[in-house]
C-alpha cells in the first residue's frame, strides 16, 4: 500500500472465489465489503488466479518477468511446490526483488509454523510486557507486529531496489514476524543482553522514565511526559508542587524511577482535581510533552490530524465513498498519488491479461471457462 502511494503498480494476486482472507474478517462491513479489508489495500489491482494450476502458475511467471518486485506470505516451501520460489522465479527474472513475508524466517526450527500477529507478539516478548502492572497481557488495540514487519518489508524493498539500480542483480529478501518485533524491543531488550533484568507490564507507564504516563482526571485522562529534570520542575509548577522539584527523592530521573510509587502518588492526586481540558489549558505552551486519551471520534476531528490530512477518502465501485488513514509521510517534491479505492476480487483479471501481458481474447476467455481466473463484473 506504501509503494502504491508513491505510485507503484501494485497488482494483487487472491485465489478465485474467496480472495485474500481479510475480506471475510468482520463486521463491520460496509455493504458486502470488509471495512478491515479496505483499510489496507487502497492503490491495489486485484488479479484472481488459481496458482495451483500449471497455467495459473505461468501466469504469475509472466507477471514476475515483467514486474520489478514479487512480495509473498507463504509457509516456507510452499511456492517452490508450485515452481514459484525465489529460486524458479529469479531463473527467469533474475532482476526481481523478490519479498518473503513469513511468521518465523526461511530456516530455523520453527520456520514451518503458520504465524499471526498476536502469536508472533506472544512469542516475541511483546505481550509479556503489554498491559495494567500485575494484570493480565494485553494485545495492543492493532497488529502492531504485522505492522512493524510490514515497514521493514518497505524499506527492505526500497533498499533492494537501490541495490538493484547500482548492479542490476535482484535479491530474496527473509522478512517475518518474529525477527521484526524483536528488534522492536529495542531498550527492553538491551536491558535484558546488557543488565539481565526481566521486563514486566508497566500499564501506560515508563520503566526508566518518571512521570511517564496517563493520569486520571475528573472526567478522563491526560499523559504527561518529563523527560529531563527541567520538563519535572514545569510539571511540578503547573500543578502547584513547586516543593516536589526541590525534594531530594525527586530531584533527578534516577531518583524519581527509585520512588516512583511515593511520586506518583501525589501526582495522581493532584491530577484527580481538575477535569482534563481544564490540565490541557494549563499545560498549553508549557514546553512539556502532554495530550488527552482520544476516542476515534476525537482523533478524526483533532485540528492536528485534519491540518495532515490523514483522512483518505475514495469512491469504491459498489459502496460508494469510504475513508481511510492516509499516508503518513509528506514530500516537499511530489504529492502521493492520487488514491485509488480497494480492489474487488478479479476486478482487474482480463485487464492486467491484457494490457500487461498481451494475451489474445480466446485465450482468456479459456482461462476464464476453466476457472483457471475470474474476472469480477461489476453491475
Amino acid at each position: 500500500m506504501n509503494l502504491g502511494d508513491l505510485g507503484a503498480e501494485v497488482i494483487k494476486v487472491e485465489k478465485p472465489g474467496a480472495g485474500d482472507d481479510t475480506r471475510s474478517w468482520g463486521p463491520p462491513f460496509v455493504g458486502t465489503e470488509s471495512v478491515y479489508f479496505l483499510s489496507v489495500n487502497r492503490n491495489k489491482k486485484s488479479i484472481a488466479v488459481n496458482m495451483k494450476n500449471p497455467k495459473g502458475a505461468k501466469i504469475i511467471k509472466e507477471l514476475a518477468a515483467v514486474c520489478d518486485v514479487f512480495v509473498e506470505n507463504y509457509v516456507p516451501g510452499k511456492l517452490a511446490e508450485m515452481g514459484l520460489g525465489y529460486e524458479d522465479i529469479s531463473k527467469i527474472a533474475p532482476h526481481i526483488v523478490y519479498c518473503s513475508i513469513t511468521g518465523y524466517g526461511q530456516t530455523g526450527p520453527k520456520f514451518q509454523r503458520a504465524g499471526y500477529d498476536s502469536v508472533a507478539a506472544a512469542v516475541s516478548g511483546l505481550l509479556h510486557i503489554t498491559g495494567p502492572e500485575g494484570g493480565e497481557p494485553v494485545r495492543p488495540g492493532v497488529a502492531m507486529t504485522d505492522l512493524a514487519t510490514g515497514l521493514y518489508a518497505y524499506g527492505a524493498i526500497m533498499a533492494a531496489l537501490l541495490q538493484r539500480y547500482k548492479t542490476g542483480k535482484g535479491m530474496h529478501m527473509d522478512c517475518n514476524l518474529i525477527s521484526s518485533q524483536v528488534a522492536c524491543l529495542t531498550y527492553i531488550a538491551s536491558n535484558f543482553l546488557n543488565c539481565k533484568t526481566e521486563s514486566k507490564r508497566w500499564g501506560t507507564a515508563h520503566a526508566s522514565i518518571v512521570p511517564y504516563q496517563a493520569f486520571k482526571t475528573k472526567d478522563g485522562y491526560i499523559v504527561v511526559g518529563a523527560g529531563n529534570d527541567q520538563q519535572f520542575a514545569t510539571v511540578c509548577k503547573i500543578l502547584s508542587l513547586p516543593e516536589i522539584s526541590q525534594d531530594s527523592r525527586y530531584k533527578n530521573n534516577q531518583q524519581r524511577v527509585l520512588n516512583r510509587k511515593e511520586l506518583v502518588g501525589i501526582l495522581s492526586a493532584r491530577f484527580l482535581e481538575k477535569e482534563t481540558t481544564e490540565w490541557l489549558e494549563l499545560f498549553e505552551g508549557s514546553g512539556v510533552p502532554y495530550g488527552p486519551i482520544n476516542s476515534m471520534k476525537q482523533v478524526f476531528s483533532d485540528p492536528q490530524v485534519l491540518h495532515n490530512r490523514l483522512i483518505m477518502e475514495m469512491e469504491h465501485p459498489t459502496v460508494g465513498k469510504i475513508a481511510v488513514p492516509g499516508p503518513a509521510v509528506r514530500y516537499s517534491q511530489f504529492q502521493v498519488s492520487e488514491p485509488r479505492p480497494p480492489p474487488l476480487i478479479g476486478q482487474h483479471t482480463v485487464d492486467i491479461l491484457k494490457k500487461t501481458l498481451g494475451y489474445k481474447d480466446d485465450t482468456i476467455q479459456e482461462l476464464l471457462s476453466s476457472g483457471v481466473i475470474t474476472q469480477h463484473k461489476l453491475m
